[in-house]
C-alpha cells in the first residue's frame, strides 16, 4: 500500500482550480427556468456559437444532454442506431428506452471508429407498419470506450450527404470533441455544422465541476428546454455553474494538447516493454486502452492490484483496463502510472 494516488480512473474527477471557483464566487445569477440567469444565458450562447449552432441549453449532465438530443429526433416506437461501443447504449443505463420509448440496434466498430456503410447498411428509415424505422444516428467524438478515437471529418461529411435526403437526423455525442478539436485543429463547428444537436462536456477534460450544453436549432432547443423540465433538469440560480464553464472555455481548452501528450508518453513505456498491451499508434487523445489480458491478467483483477499501489484506473471488459489523463495529472503522475503498469504485467508475464 502507499499514500500517493495517481487517479486515471477518468476526467471527470477533475476539481475546479481556485481561480475557477472565484469566478463561480462571483457570477451574475438569476432564475435559469424563467430564463433570467445572465452567466447560463452567455455559455449557452457561446458554446452554440462554437459549435456553428443557433442555440444551445445548459444541462446538469451529459447524459441528459444526450438524452433530450434523442428525444428530439426520434419518437416512442422509433429506432436510434449507434455504433456497439457508443455511450449513449453502454453506459446511460438504457435511458432511451426507459425515459421516451426509444428502440435502438447497433454496428461494430473497431475502436469505435465510424465507417459510414455501416450505419447505412444497418438503417432502415420509413419502415412501414411493420417493422422500427430508423430516425437518428448517433455519433461520438472522441469515442470514449474506443480510446479516445477521434472520428474522421470526411467520414462524418459523408454519413451527413447520406442520410439528410431521407430525413435521418444525426446527433453528436461529443462529451470530449474539445480533445478532438486540439488534436487536429479542426473548427468545432465544422464538427458540429455536419450535426442536427451536439453535445458537449464541461466536466470532463475543461475541469468544471458539472454541466453539459446542448447546441442546435432555435426550434429543436425551444423544445429541449421543455423536456429538461420534465426530466427535472430545470435549475434556478445555475450561473454559479455556469461560471465554471466559461472560465474552462477561457483557460482549459488548448492544455487538453497536454494530456494528450502525456497519454501517448506513457504508451509508448508500457508498449516499449511490453508491445502488443498497448499500441501507441492509437493514441490519439487523452485515453488509453491497456490489453492486459494478454499478459494474463484479468482486468479487474489488475485494477485491483494497481490500486493497491495508488493507481486507479477503469476495467472496460475482462481482459482490458482504460486510463485517462487530466488537468490534475502531471509528468510524475504519468511516470509512476508507467512504472506501476510495467511492474504489474512483468509479475503477470
Amino acid at each position: 500500500m502507499t499514500d500517493r494516488v495517481v487517479d486515471l480512473r477518468s476526467d471527470t474527477i477533475t476539481k475546479p482550480v481556485v481561480a475557477m471557483r472565484l469566478a463561480m464566487a462571483a457570477a451574475e445569477v438569476g432564475d435559469d427556468v424563467y430564463g433570467e440567469d445572465p452567466t447560463v444565458r452567455a455559455l449557452e450562447d457561446r458554446v452554440a456559437d462554437l459549435l456553428g449552432h443557433e442555440s444551445g441549453l445548459f444541462t446538469p449532465s451529459g447524459s441528459m444532454a444526450n438524452q433530450l438530443g434523442i428525444r428530439l429526433h426520434v419518437g416512442p416506437g422509433q429506432e436510434l442506431i449507434a455504433d456497439e461501443l457508443a455511450h449513449v447504449l453502454r453506459a446511460e443505463m438504457g435511458a432511451a428506452a426507459a425515459f421516451s420509448g426509444i428502440s435502438s440496434r447497433s454496428w461494430t466498430a473497431p475502436r469505435g471508429l465510424l465507417d459510414p456503410t455501416e450505419p447505412l447498411r444497418l438503417m432502415h428509415p420509413n419502415a412501414g407498419t411493420y417493422q422500427v424505422s430508423t430516425t437518428a444516428i448517433v455519433v461520438e467524438n472522441t469515442h470514449n470506450f474506443g480510446g479516445g478515437t477521434i472520428q474522421p471529418l470526411e467520414a462524418i461529411r459523408a454519413l451527413r450527404e447520406a442520410t439528410q435526403p431521407l430525413g435521418v437526423a444525426m446527433h453528436l455525442d461529443g462529451a470530449r470533441l474539445w480533445n478532438a478539436h486540439v488534436a487536429t485543429g479542426i473548427e468545432l463547428s465544422a464538427y458540429g455544422q455536419q450535426f442536427d444537436t451536439v453535445s458537449v462536456c464541461l466536466s470532463k477534460g475543461l475541469g468544471a465541476p458539472v454541466g453539459s450544453v446542448l447546441a442546435g436549432s432555435r426550434e429543436l432547443i425551444a423544445e429541449a428546454r421543455v423536456w429538461r423540465k420534465r426530466y427535472g433538469g430545470g435549475m434556478r440560480q445555475a450561473g454559479i455553474l455556469a461560471a465554471a464553464g466559461l472560465w474552462a472555455l477561457d483557460h482549459h481548452i488548448e492544455r487538453l494538447a497536454d494530456d494528450h501528450g502525456r497519454a501517448r508518453k506513457f504508451s509508448e513505456a508500457v508498449a516499449g516493454r511490453f508491445p502488443g498491451v498497448i499500441d501507441p499508434a492509437h493514441v490519439q487523445t487523452n485515453i488509453v486502452i491497456a490489453d492486459v489480458g494478454q499478459a494474463g491478467w484479468v482486468a479487474g483483477d489488475f485494477v485491483s492490484r494497481a490500486a493497491e499501489r495508488g493507481l486507479r484506473m477503469y476495467a472496460v471488459n475482462e481482459r482490458a483496463v482504460r486510463l485517462v489523463w487530466h488537468l490534475d495529472v502531471d509528468d510524475a503522475d504519468t511516470g509512476y502510472a508507467a512504472d506501476v503498469v510495467t511492474t504489474l504485467i512483468g509479475q503477470a508475464a
